[in-house]
């Protein structure tokens, strides 16, 4: 079964940003076809989303922990006028906070979401 959340802070980030959940709809579905910018390795990829008006050149990037099986997590989102680019150490840390979701059961995804550390995304 395919599922997609976000965690808390992504959540935060794309309210101010003005993101909406389809467009990550979209980009989960292009991840699907082989479609991101960059593979980070340790199953982090980085993928552009369109911002209102600025499309997917001028908008945003995420950072999206995956299984490459129908599990996707939002991480962490930026627009590009505001970084080229997140740091190694910035890197690493969302290598261990990915490999900690993705290594989740549906059991602590449910616990997750009830606390409010993560939210499902429709898809």
């Amino acid at each position: 079964m395919k599922r997609a959340f976000k965690t808390k802070t992504f959540n935060r980030w794309m309210s101010k940003a003005g993101l909406e959940d389809d467009v990550l709809r979209e980009a989960v579905a292009e991840m699907e076809q082989g479609l991101f910018d960059a593979d980070l390795g340790s199953g982090l990829v980085k993928k552009r989303v369109g911002l209102s008006g600025k499309g997917k050149r001028g908008g945003a990037r995420t950072i999206v922990a995956t299984n490459y099986c129908g599990t996707w997590f939002f991480l962490f989102g930026y627009q590009k006028n505001e970084r080229a680019n997140i740091s190694k150490r910035d890197e690493e840390v969302l290598k261990l906070l990915g490999a900690k979701l993705l290594r989740m059961n549906d059991s602590l995804i449910t616990a997750a979401i009830m606390a409010g550390q993560i939210k499902e995304i429709a898809l």
